[in-house]
């Protein structure tokens, strides 16, 4: 993540329109009785009964009720790597949860002195875990975030690792948006047979999300001192992004060719930030109680602010956005119960409700 920068988040955006004179319209409240140690992924159950957190930097991860504010153990990760941008970075929940209650998580590990990214399932008592898969790491630009999507499958986004160049290699899964089975196999129904990925020329994803209504896949990506994306994810068709060793902040080519330039048609991201806020965490409101529903929110960690984005009558467009929320710090994670709930979002110390 980008370190604080002030204010100067102002976009430019295809001709975006920002909605004149939006008033800040919510507050947040802790959901946590006591602080909590760098909940940089978290999950919700359905029906939001209980908030799965994991800490980046000691690999715990707990289980949180919401209601009474108290959490208890679940499991540690063990031989966590955290230099940089590492740690304990994404959670997920099997579909069929409660019926199976396994959890997958994303961190980076210390294997034999060397930092590896790994997907491990957890059992479902926490006694121990499996490891799915194995990807590059990096001192920064990990990626990190899964979620299971509409369709029952896995899918994870891979940073660069700080290499540009891997962004376009299909040879690596670093830079790259992966779709897998529950087990860490590849669906049969991929774009290419037998390789995970649907998705590359990404540099660094701290977010993605999936249209309730649609199912589409939404991705937020930091760009280097420019261009902050949020990209529309094709799932069943391999699609470029355009970044990699081309890249720069300055034109020509003009923003955002300048970091969308490298391998065959590249796709322009949906909205980018010429001058980047650090975009993280992403969610859709559905049944949320802020009067927005089927509208993406999405948050930054440089100024706290999350952000509300109304989507064009296809879906496939971002028509208009305007900020929602300020916070006093940076915005890590949003979340939502995956059947319609509250959005709720993270910072290094706690997890908030989103109130009207």
């Amino acid at each position: 993540m980008k370190r604080l920068s002030g204010l100067a988040v102002l976009a430019a955006a295809f001709a975006l329109l920002t909605a004149p004179g939006s008033a800040l319209a919510a507050n947040a409240r802790p959901v946590s009785s006591s602080a909590l140690d760098f909940p940089a992924a978290f999950t919700v159950t359905p029906g939001g009964s209980r908030i799965l957190y994991g800490e980046r930097f000691t690999g715990r991860i707990r289980r949180l009720n919401p209601a009474t504010g108290t959490s208890t153990p679940f499991f540690k990760v063990p031989n966590l790597a955290t230099a940089g941008e590492q740690g304990l970075l994404g959670l997920a929940l099997h579909p069929s949860y409660p019926n199976d209650t396994r959890v997958w998580a994303f961190v980076t590990r210390n294997l034999s002195g060397t930092a590896t990214n790994q997907l491990l399932r957890i059992r479902a008592d926490g006694t121990g875990f499996s490891v799915l898969r194995s990807f590059p790491a990096g001192g920064n630009h990990n990626g990190g975030r899964i979620m299971f999507g509409p369709d029952g499958k896995l899918y994870v986004v891979v940073g660069e690792n700080g290499f540009p160049s891997r962004a376009q290699n299909l040879a690596t899964p670093a830079g790259k948006m992966l779709r897998l089975n529950a087990d860490g196999t590849v669906p049969s129904d991929n774009p290419s047979a037998g390789s995970p990925i649907i998705a590359y020329g990404i540099r660094n994803s701290f977010g993605f999300t999936f249209d309730p209504q649609m199912g589409r896949l939404w991705e937020t990506e930091n760009g280097p001192a420019c261009n902050d994306e949020i990209n529309l994810i094709a799932r069943l068709t391999l699609k470029n992004y355009g970044w990699g060793p081309s890249e720069t902040c300055s034109s020509p080519p003009p923003a955002p060719r300048n970091t969308n330039q490298d391998g065959p048609s590249p796709l322009p991201p949906k909205l980018f930030f010429a001058q980047p806020p650090a975009l993280t965490g992403a969610a859709f409101c559905r049944m949320c109680g802020l009067s927005s529903s089927g509208q993406l929110f999405f948050g930054d960690y440089n100024t706290g602010t999350i952000r509300r984005a109304r989507l064009t009558s296809a879906r496939t467009g971002i028509a208009s956005q305007a900020p929602f929320y300020h916070h006093p710090a940076g915005v890590i994670s949003l979340e939502t119960p995956v059947d319609g709930g509250p959005i709720y979002f993270s910072t290094a110390t706690n997890i908030f409700r989103l109130n009207p």
